[in-house]
């Protein structure tokens, strides 16, 4: 593949990730990607045959970097413990610092209840190194709970606290300090260590 070539799916993929954040998959379309480009819609199958081979590249682009970052802290010669602040910390980063992947994975979540296809090419194609890691890690905070419900509940709780922010903020008792990533992290880390 030439450098040309390598630079237009780079852009190809920064462009449909942030249009299927903005919109998901079903409101965006190949022809929309393609002038968002500025490219032919032919140019752009030439270099993703459909939409769904698109998308899954996409996340995964969205997801690659990241993943690597959380799945080097899973892998550090750590307590379980501080293995679990860091882990918090870092994802509170990622949502806070790129809210495109955040609303990315919310609305994947969200749309694509229906299509079991596109659910299992994720969990296969993008998330299930990451997600066998996270596990792992629950497993090790807490060796008599279920570790798939525990890692599920790590991920969740996090998730959850930003997706309501914009409904959190006018809820009683809230302060502007609850939307501090370390307070955020923190209190997310030391809840679950309690808990577990």
């Amino acid at each position: 593949m030439t450098t040309e070539s390598s630079s237009t799916k780079a852009d190809i993929l920064e462009k449909a990730i942030s249009l299927f954040a903005a919109s998901g998959y079903s409101a965006v379309s190949m022809r929309q990607i393609a002038k968002a480009v500025g490219i032919t819609a032919a140019s752009l199958y030439h270099h993703f045959p459909d939409k769904q081979t698109l998308y899954i590249k996409a996340i995964q682009q969205a997801f690659m970097s990241r993943e690597f970052m959380l799945s080097e802290i899973l892998a550090m010669d750590l307590p379980v413990r501080e293995k679990l602040r860091l882990f918090v910390r870092r994802i509170c980063e990622f949502i806070i610092n790129d809210p495109d992947f955040s609303k990315l994975i919310h609305r994947e979540v969200l749309d694509s209840q229906e299509d079991e296809t596109r659910l299992r090419l994720l969990a296969d194609q993008v998330f299930k190194n990451f997600a066998g890691a996270v596990m792992t890690l629950a497993g090790e905070l807490a060796p008599d709970k279920d570790p798939h419900l525990t890692g599920i509940s790590i991920l969740s709780l996090v998730a959850y606290h930003f997706l309501l922010k914009p409904l959190r903020i006018f809820l009683p008792g809230a302060r502007p300090a609850h939307n501090d990533l370390d307070t955020i992290s923190d209190h997310i880390t030391d809840l679950l260590l309690r808990a577990l």
